[in-house]
């Protein structure tokens, strides 16, 4: 278990030591990065131009997509905690 099964899960893709979803919401778009090797979630707003994205903090993200995020992880068996955790 862990990013090959978090590949598995939907709009999930694995690349090398991490794994990337995108997220669209009520008007905001997000990409979201687990990195195995750091066990860390990332957020990042994608701007308009869907070329630029900038990273953000959790707390800016919308509780729904945060909620979407741990389940993926606890799917996958990867600690949900890591969500969490500050860098």
């Amino acid at each position: 278990m862990g990013l090959s099964d978090l590949g598995a899960r939907e709009g999930w893709r694995v690349e090398e030591f991490a794994a990337r979803v995108h997220y669209r919401g009520e008007g905001d778009r997000y990409s979201v990065e687990y990195y195995e090797p750091s066990d860390c979630v990332l957020y990042w707003r994608v701007k308009g131009d869907g070329e630029t994205a900038v990273p953000v903090s959790r707390e800016t993200v919308p509780a729904p997509l945060r909620e979407r995020i741990r389940t993926d992880l606890d799917a996958a068996d990867i600690d949900t905690a890591v969500e969490r955790r500050g860098l």
